[in-house]
């Protein structure tokens, strides 16, 4: 790996963006004011880095990193609060359906709590199983339980281990249910803990981390968490300038940033590169440099036309619409596109004059008439409401810089008694409560027999959602067809997580395409 970098620690998340041309030395960690190499593994298990709550408390709190995005893995770091580099390894299998299947999460999580004691189905399932308290979570330990405790050879369990890898795995591990049971009974294994173990081994034949995979993992969490510590900025403009990719879109990584104290700025055709960059502060040059967005946010624009643009840009700024239009040779529905996302306020041009000088100048004229400054000017056009402009850039570039969509509610929210995710959050356990805004990342997994989960995001953060199956039925047209949402329900809390219990969903109106309720697994 070379030093300096965005650490790409195996991760395309990590890379640095791709070159755009930045306005600043953007993502190399080198080229930031007090910068030190990250740590590696090894230093991870120093007594000084021993807490992350101490050094690194992103994953003690909640925060996500990379690796650790989804909602329900983000809610179990409070519980799990991970120390060391190996807990990291834990952070990264517990939430998989094999652990899951085969019942491991929650003991695993009350034990390390000291709520419960550590047992065993059977001593001889000890060797395999005490690492991680007696329930089993990655590939290994299933091979060590069914060679310790039903006498298979290496051999055996390696074919195991190639079943559980399979395409059909459940029926391919099925097939050495007797040879298990056999091998189990002539330990001297009685029947209950027997069905216990063949339980914990079948569970991974529905996907289950191999520990190798799992420390691979641990390493880039460790390695992002340590980055987003220290450069939040750098970590974010380079996920920025790799969308599509991980769990969160760019709205939520637009409030990350700005809940890190990071400025994001929109997109400017004088400033932006073909990615996200970052610009420095040049009136406070001690403060962390703010994070532009690329030209390819806008929709429509392609990397190929992106470099057209800074093409052009490159030999003289740009002066006026025309001066674009003439230089670039941009369609007018691009223009369009460029002027709907604001890219021409660095011109001193509202948007819905541009919108109508990009209709004005299309691709057939710009060659033609040498005088195309001259044209008739546009005439005098509203200047769009603070709603309208995000609803501008929500159609433009799928988010807003400059204001979160729930923002533009939070008065009629009000009115219904929402309170701020933020301060929902803070509530007392069992408290009735009422949210708003929009419902985001819904999942409802295979494993959680109907229950579904996912957000509630608003200006100020997030909140877990939890629905029922009956309440699932009853509201999910309106949490996945609304721009937004009022939500009423109470708060649980576990042991540091904290989610809503949904009861009811109402439909909300809001900014023109304010809600993209992400893909429904």
């Amino acid at each position: 790996m070379r030093e300096g970098s965005a650490v790409r620690a195996g991760s395309r998340a990590l890379a640095p963006a791709r070159p755009s041309r930045p306005t600043c030395p953007a993502h190399r960690l080198d080229r930031h004011p007090g910068y030190r190499r990250h740590p590696s593994r090894k230093d991870a298990t120093h007594p000084q880095l021993s807490s992350l709550r101490a050094q690194h408390d992103l994953p003690q709190h909640g925060d996500r990193t990379q690796k650790l995005e989804s909602r329900a893995q983000v809610s179990t770091l409070p519980q799990l609060q991970p120390r060391c580099f190996e807990d990291l390894a834990v952070a990264a299998s517990i939430i998989r359906p094999g652990p899951i299947q085969a019942g491991s999460k929650h003991p695993y999580l009350r034990r390390r709590a000291g709520l419960e004691p550590v047992t065993y189905p059977h001593p001889l399932a000890e060797p395999a199983l005490s690492k991680t308290l007696g329930v089993p979570l990655w590939q290994e330990q299933a091979m060590a339980l069914a060679i310790d405790c039903a006498g298979f050879t290496p051999g055996e369990a390696d074919r195991l281990r190639k079943a559980m890898a399979a395409k059909n795995s459940p029926e391919k591990v099925a097939q050495l249910r007797g040879r298990l049971f056999a091998g189990i009974a002539a330990k001297g294994i009685d029947q209950a803990a027997s069905e216990r173990i063949v339980g914990m081994i079948e569970a991974f034949s529905d996907y289950g981390f191999p520990q190798s995979h799992a420390q691979s993992m641990a390493g880039i969490i460790y390695a992002s968490a340590w980055v987003k510590y220290h450069f939040p900025q750098a970590l974010l403009a380079a996920i920025m300038a790799h969308l599509p990719m991980g769990f969160y879109d760019a709205q939520t990584l637009i409030q990350d940033a700005k809940q890190h104290g990071i400025e994001v700025r929109g997109v400017e055709l004088q400033r932006s590169g073909v990615h996200a960059t970052l610009e420095p502060h040049t009136d406070r040059p001690e403060q962390r440099p703010a994070i532009r967005r690329g030209l390819t946010s806008v929709a429509g624009i392609s990397e190929e036309i992106a470099e057209q643009i800074l093409t052009a840009r490159g030999t003289a700024a740009f002066r006026s619409v025309a001066d674009v239009a003439r230089r670039t040779r941009l369609s007018a529905k691009l223009m369009e596109q460029l002027a709907t996302a604001g890219a021409f306020d660095g011109l001193g041009v509202d948007r819905r004059t541009a919108l109508w000088s990009a209709g004005a100048y299309t691709g057939e004229i710009q060659d033609v008439l040498p005088g195309l400054d001259d044209l008739a000017p546009a005439p005098e056009l509203p200047v769009m409401t603070a709603a309208e402009a995000t609803a501008a850039d929500l159609e433009a570039s799928g988010a807003s810089a400059t204001t979160h969509p729930a923002q533009h509610l939070r008065a009629l929210l009000a009115s219904h008694g929402a309170q701020p995710a933020r301060e929902a959050r803070d509530l007392a356990d069992q408290t009735r409560v009422r949210v708003g805004g929009l419902a985001k990342y819904i999942q409802r997994p295979p494993t959680a027999r109907g229950v579904a989960f996912g957000a509630l995001e608003d200006e100020t953060g997030m909140i877990n959602l939890v629905f029922s199956p009956p309440v699932w039925e009853r509201t999910r047209e309106a949490v996945l067809g609304a721009p937004a949402v009022l939500l009423e329900g109470h708060i649980e809390r576990d042991r540091g997580s904290v989610n809503m219990i949904v009861h009811r969903a109402h439909a909300l109106a809001g900014p023109a395409r304010a809600h993209q309720p992400g893909r429904f697994r």
